[in-house]
């Protein structure tokens, strides 16, 4: 079972990556772009994830995956249950969305640092 904790330093730690505060919500941005935010009781993960892939999964896994709201479908982005998912799975999906909203060069000086995935 995942928490916001397996995640937080993660995502302080990625390039460009900053933590920020809204509305009592945790949300991790690149930029101006935010990539990862979790719900104020912090159960629930949403982040970047490709739109022509996530009804797919939200189909396979719906104990664990469900689209965001209606006013959020036109935005790259799927929502999960934190409490479905392995720690090293919650890490995953932050640093794949990361990935969405940085340049390439950054993508692979991570991908040189860190062969083995984000641990």
């Amino acid at each position: 079972m995942a928490t916001i904790e397996d995640v937080r330093s993660l995502g302080s730690s990625l390039e460009r990556s900053y933590p920020v505060h809204v509305r009592g919500c945790l949300k991790f941005r690149v930029g101006q772009i935010v990539y990862v935010a979790f719900s104020r009781d912090e159960t629930v993960m949403g982040f970047a994830f490709p739109q022509e892939e996530r009804a797919a999964l939200v189909a396979a896994q719906p104990d664990r995956f469900h689209l965001p709201r209606a006013s959020e479908l036109r935005f790259r982005w799927i929502e999960a249950d934190l409490a479905a998912l392995d720690p090293g799975e919650a890490r995953e999906f932050v640093v794949d969305a990361w990935r969405m909203v940085v340049p390439k060069k950054l993508v692979r000086a991570y991908d040189l640092a860190h062969p083995d995935g984000p641990g």
